[in-house]
């Protein structure tokens, strides 16, 4: 692939709710322009885009692919980004090296939760974007619905720049109102509109019009006086009112069809931006620094996506903010504060790697097997340190536990697990201390189901996963006492010690004891073996076999013999004395509360709230925001293990829900009762393994 300066490049995200045609338009588009010799297919597996083996099973994508289209001397690097919501985070991802998005809706579907979910990170970013209404040639295509639809979520102003000629399944192409002509087809010829569509034309061109004089004072001055523009008057005047977020132009076609694919292109290079356009900030040694989009320019790169190849290894995909980087260079991350070594930079076109000498700014490029960097570092000159921004990742709530299947799987799963969360900064892992297991988290099942084929496929890690245990805690509720005489002959030396001990609550901590015997009945040199035999209880649990905490315990009494007794001996002693002594204190079981931020709107507040009263919410209070209803409450984690597939299938994907940990609280006693045979069965067949 040649080079390319920065003016002649466009860095173009893909947006869109999952099958409105993202991927298929990208391969009509690397078709038309020569760099494919056949129009791949989703269904085949043979799109450039979707070439993960996960991809073409599910035929869905599933990571941001990176697209570069040749045309007309620019390279157009598409940024083609997975629609189904779990994989929110490579959406993310893509936006934040892109500098401007192509927003596509089902001519079918119209808008729907992806759409708006896209437009919510694209105002986020505040990218310019056009908006494509995309497989014209479906049965019920419906433009103007379509277009409606998108219209009554968006806050930006929809301007028509094509209108479709003809729709369904005489779809032909598009009728352009900048040029005034029609385009038949990949839309490459010119020719005169139909003339049934004059009068639809003329009223789309004015409202055109008028949208692109709001660009510049002049252009709406002339347009006021003579009430015409030129045809690159208006495209100067569109282009401005793009920038600034005023207006987003819309665009028809049938990417599978390759219909209405050169004008779309022609769009790309003359109303989105280059990196030029753009303005960068990053954080420098004395403060924010803005960064110019010149190979002159000190380098300032970021790391967007980081991927496992089992062939290639490592493969790290960055964006060049300002600076050049080269084949065989060095480079400092700033994150990391370690130089790196450059092999070769390549180019990516889907999994195909196109190696170049120089990546210029504004670029897009990756660089395998780099040996300390990860996803959101920076690249800079280690004597002009910078720090590019990294934007902000949901908080994934999906738990899983996972268990590795086999010893060797065992080795690694910590590495696996660390490997996955570098590639999607979404997925999340930690041992949970109290239940000892290991918890990953992502945004949904479908999410978590990737993960674990990826560790199969890539690392070879085969997992099972089950729903994590709710960490309980264990604790009293009174005062009670007991004692235990720890007594065993064996011939020779024997054991004995016995206990004397109170349990009471205690709310200054997690735990204390205190040596309260009196004239020496037991020497206070036992005190560590029995401190150790209560602790190693509160460790394992007495009643659930979950920790035990906030208790107090006292040693009040005991006996000691002057051959048998040994620290072993009194270690049991207090284990047991203290099992018997929580038994009489009352037991309870405690399980965390949550506080809960669910988003959905209005429509669904009712059905929200019923299935809130369903498991033992508190609702805490009830707001309006923007048309969505807001419900904060405060629920027990129990109840709450598979809420993001629960409050997807009440609001139809629109819902989201925040949720941290609030304190933890006692379960109530039928509830209890439940968790403790439950957990006493579980720890019965362990035994019988």
């Amino acid at each position: 692939m040649k080079e390319y300066t920065t003016e002649f490049i466009r860095n173009i995200a893909l947006v869109s709710h999952s099958s409105a045609g993202k991927t298929m338009l990208a391969e009509a588009l690397l078709h038309f322009s020569g760099a494919t010799t056949r129009l791949g297919h989703i269904e085949d597996g043979t799109t450039v885009g979707d070439f993960e083996e996960e991809e073409i099973r599910r035929r869905i994508s599933l990571s941001t692919a990176v697209i570069p289209v040749e045309y007309k001397n620019y390279k157009i690097n598409l940024l083609d980004t997975p629609g189904y919501t779990d994989f929110v985070g490579e959406v993310i991802s893509a936006l934040r090296v892109a500098d401007s998005a192509i927003l596509l809706v089902d001519a079918v579907s119209g808008a729907e939760v992806g759409t708006e979910i896209a437009m919510g990170y694209c105002d986020t970013f505040h990218l310019p974007r056009l908006l494509v209404i995309n497989k014209m040639n479906r049965e019920n295509a419906n433009f103007h619905k379509a277009l409606e639809s998108v219209q009554a979520i968006s806050e930006n102003r929809l301007i028509p720049v094509q209108l479709p000629w003809g729709e369904k399944a005489d779809f032909k192409g598009v009728l352009d109102l900048l040029s005034m002509k029609a385009y038949a087809g990949v839309g490459d010829k010119a020719q005169d509109i139909p003339a049934e569509f004059a009068d639809e034309v003329e009223t789309a061109r004015m409202a055109l019009i008028e949208a692109a004089a709001e660009g510049e004072d002049a252009l709406l001055e002339k347009y006021l006086e003579s009430g015409e523009l030129t045809a690159e008057e208006i495209l100067r005047g569109l282009k401005q009112v793009v920038l600034s977020g005023a207006y987003v132009p819309v665009f028809v076609a049938a990417g599978a069809a390759q219909i209405g694919i050169a004008p779309l292109l022609d769009a790309m290079i003359s109303l989105m931006p280059s990196p030029k356009e753009r303005e960068i900030v990053a954080q420098g040694k004395d403060g924010e620094e803005k960064l110019t989009a010149s190979d002159n320019a000190p380098l300032a790169a970021y790391v967007w996506k980081t991927t496992a190849d089992p062939f290639v290894g490592k493969i790290t995909y960055f964006r060049v903010y300002s600076g050049t980087v080269g084949s065989d260079s060095r480079v400092w991350n700033q994150v990391k504060s370690t130089e790196e070594r450059f092999g070769t930079v390549s180019v990516l076109r889907g999994k195909e790697q196109l190696s170049v000498k120089v990546v210029h700014a504004g670029d897009i490029a990756s660089v395998p097997k780099l040996s300390t960097t990860s996803t959101t570092d920076t690249f800079c000159e280690k004597g002009h340190p910078l720090t590019l921004p990294v934007p902000q990742y949901p908080h994934s709530l999906f738990s899983v536990a996972v268990t590795p299947k086999t010893q060797a799987d065992s080795a690694k799963l910590s590495p696996t697990l660390t490997r996955l969360c570098e590639e999607d900064m979404t997925y999340s892992w930690r041992q949970e201390a109290t239940t000892n297991q290991t918890i990953l988290q992502g945004m949904g099942d479908q999410h978590i189901d990737v993960a674990v084929r990826k560790a199969e496929g890539k690392f070879q890690t085969s997992l099972h996963i089950e729903i994590p245990k709710v960490p309980y805690q264990e604790t009293i509720a009174k005062q009670g006492q007991a004692q235990y005489r720890h007594k065993k002959q064996t011939g020779g030396s024997g054991q004995f010690g016995e206990v004397f001990l109170r349990v009471e609550p205690y709310t200054e901590g997690d735990y204390e004891l205190t040596w309260d015997v009196f004239g020496g009945a037991i020497s206070s040199s036992y005190q560590p073996a029995i401190d150790k035999g209560v602790r190693s209880v509160m460790k394992e649990g007495v009643v659930a076999g979950y920790p035990v905490l906030n208790v107090h315990v006292s040693v009040y009494d005991g006996k000691e013999h002057p051959v048998d007794s040994k620290p072993v001996a009194f270690e049991i002693a207090g284990r047991e004395a203290f099992k018997l002594a929580f038994k009489d204190a009352g037991p309870v079981l405690r399980e965390p509360i949550m506080n809960v931020r669910i988003v959905v709107p209005e429509a669904n507040m009712g059905d929200v709230l019923g299935d809130m009263n369903t498991r033992r919410a508190r609702v805490q209070g009830m707001d309006n925001e923007k048309g969505r209803s807001i419900v904060t409450a405060q629920v027990p984690l129990a109840e709450m293990q598979r809420y993001t597939t629960d409050l997807r299938s009440i609001t139809g994907g629109r819902g989201v829900f925040t949720m941290d940990f609030s304190h933890y609280e006692v379960v109530p006693a039928h509830i209890a009762a439940d968790v403790m045979a439950a957990r006493q069965k579980e720890l019965q067949a362990s035994k019988e393994e």
